[in-house]
């Protein structure tokens, strides 16, 4: 069975403290960074022992999980695995690189944000031309607040030409049809970001080969829809795999919405679902990428 796991522990505290996150600054007890650490190495132990399933997964913590020494371990002894296709993080890439030295680099991706007046922008920058040089598969993004835009177009002057920045639409924020214009110009795929997506009653790979994880083993079909289906680690879980609708009446997270049938993301990041690159170019198949979602097409 291929399967697409997003796993999120208990981890919440974060280095940074980013006026539009509720975790900005928050610190975790040491009880409650024990209780990450046991939690995120049982998941660990429970993706390595499937080897008769292919497994890709994405870490979405509501802190930064780089800062800590066992997701850096976790995440490079899991990219080794034979059975596992993708593991990725978000980050914001505020912790060490040459940890990266000892994974896998053709299976482990970083999702990097950069939050402007959080760190200076010269030593973000320096860290993903680190990336580069080292051979990781990453995509850097920011979030699409007004005054964010000059450091955006800086970062996109500055990055290697291969990688993708992407745009978040910034919660609470409705955007003018030129003020949209200026974050499409730096990003193409800014459309599916700007406004939420409708969603209910429509199929939606989450559910069936795409599941979310916490720390206490508990699968839901995504982080935003509460019904569980099982449990990780008793296998309750797998019977209740299947295709269904979208409960929800909008869908407005990239990973969220990304698993929607009815949108071509799948195409559009053929390869990099997970760490949110996109497929720009195939042997056989090329994604072209225009000012709608309604316009991304296969040629």
């Amino acid at each position: 069975m291929d399967l697409t796991v997003l796993y999120r522990g208990p981890l919440a505290s974060c280095d940074y403290d980013c006026p539009y996150c509720p975790f900005a600054k928050r610190r975790d007890s040491t009880a409650q960074l024990r209780a990450d650490r046991a939690a995120l190495h049982r998941f660990a132990a429970w993706a390595t022992e499937r080897t008769d399933d292919r497994l890709s997964l994405l870490f979405t913590p509501w802190g930064e999980g780089l800062v800590r020494s066992w997701y850096r371990r976790t995440l490079a002894e899991l990219s080794h695995l034979p059975h596992i296709r993708r593991v990725a993080i978000q980050t914001n890439l505020s912790c060490r690189t040459d940890w990266l030295d000892t994974a896998d680099r053709d299976t482990l991706a970083l999702w990097c944000t950069f939050h402007p007046g959080q760190t200076p922008y010269d030593r973000f920058l320096g860290k993903c031309r680190d990336l580069a040089e080292r051979g990781v598969r990453f995509s850097v993004g920011v979030v699409g607040l007004p005054e964010h835009l000059p450091a955006a177009r800086r970062l996109r002057e500055d990055l290697p030409d291969h990688v993708y920045l992407w745009v978040n639409a910034a919660e609470g924020h409705t955007y003018e049809d030129a003020e949209a214009e200026e974050w499409t110009a730096l990003d193409p795929l800014f459309p599916y970001s700007r406004t939420p997506h409708a969603s209910a009653g429509l199929p939606c790979r989450t559910g069936e080969s795409v599941v979310s994880v916490d720390g206490d083993g508990t699968v839901r079909r995504c982080h935003f829809v509460r019904a569980e289906l099982g449990n990780l680690y008793d296998g309750t879980y797998r019977d209740a795999l299947r295709p269904r609708p979208c409960p929800l009446a909008v869908c407005d997270c990239h990973i969220g919405y990304v698993h929607l049938e009815t949108l071509p993301l799948y195409d559009v990041f053929a390869g990099g679902v997970l760490e949110r690159i996109p497929a720009m170019r195939h042997e056989s198949t090329q994604v072209t990428f225009l000012s709608s979602p309604r316009d991304a097409v296969r040629q």
